[in-house]
């Protein structure tokens, strides 16, 4: 599938659930398809959110969109074939979470799905580099999980830019995205690290405007793509 990079996606757990579904036509008329699904359990994270019900409920609602669905949750193989059978475009689990992790990101791949691998922010990058070669995306968390409207992890960056070395080096075409307090004022710079996918929560649901906030957050993380004569 191709994306016209970088990109915005809008994590529908800062959404207003009372109308959701207005939100999420929302951002769609404003030009949005790549919508970020948080999926939390109460074990792996200190928070749950919603399960398999409501990602079908943003399939029905947008049918066209790509919708991204990162598990932060214990025994992530259980529960893949309800997310995929529930609209998933894109599974992501945590490295944290899963023993053998080869072989859950080859049952993602088997449902049809595009595959993801997520790091919290104290895992180091580099012990990713065996499964790289096997996946889609790499969601690097810049807050640590369970709650939405965390401060901006800044050694994020540093790992932005490692990853970015890393796949430059072993020829690889995985997607970069981060995940946590990205908003006006450092969505330029993580462009310029490597970034592709920014999962934006707060900065879009609770801006007042959404179309507004969304055009600006995406101007800005395209300034970061420019090169400088």
């Amino acid at each position: 599938m191709n994306f016209n990079l970088p990109l915005l996606a809008p994590s529908i757990l800062a959404a207003d659930f009372s109308k959701l579904g207005e939100e999420l036509k929302t951002c769609s008329d404003a030009g949005i398809n790549w919508f970020h699904c948080d999926i939390m359990d109460g074990h792996f994270v200190p928070n749950i959110s919603y399960g398999p019900g409501i990602v079908g409920a943003v399939r029905s609602t947008l049918p066209d969109a790509f919708l991204d669905v990162h598990l932060m949750i214990e025994n992530p193989d259980q529960y893949l074939e309800d997310y995929a059978d529930a609209g998933a475009d894109l599974i992501s689990v945590h490295y944290e979470a899963c023993p053998h992790l080869h072989r859950t990101i080859q049952s993602i791949g088997q449902l049809g799905c595009m595959s993801g691998v997520v790091i919290n922010p104290a895992t180091p990058v580099s012990i990713l580099k065996s499964i790289l070669p096997d996946v889609d995306l790499v969601l690097l968390m810049s807050v640590n999980p369970g709650f939405g409207g965390q401060k901006f992890i800044e050694s994020s960056y540093d790992k932005v830019r490692e990853l970015a070395v890393m796949r430059e080096e072993a020829g690889l075409s995985f997607l970069i995205e981060i995940d946590g307090g990205v908003g006006n004022k450092n969505i330029k710079k993580l462009s310029q690290a490597g970034v592709d996918v920014h999962v934006a929560g707060s900065s879009v649901f609770k801006s007042g405007d959404i179309p507004a906030a969304i055009r600006e957050l995406e101007k800005l993380a395209l300034s970061g793509t420019e090169k400088v004569a």
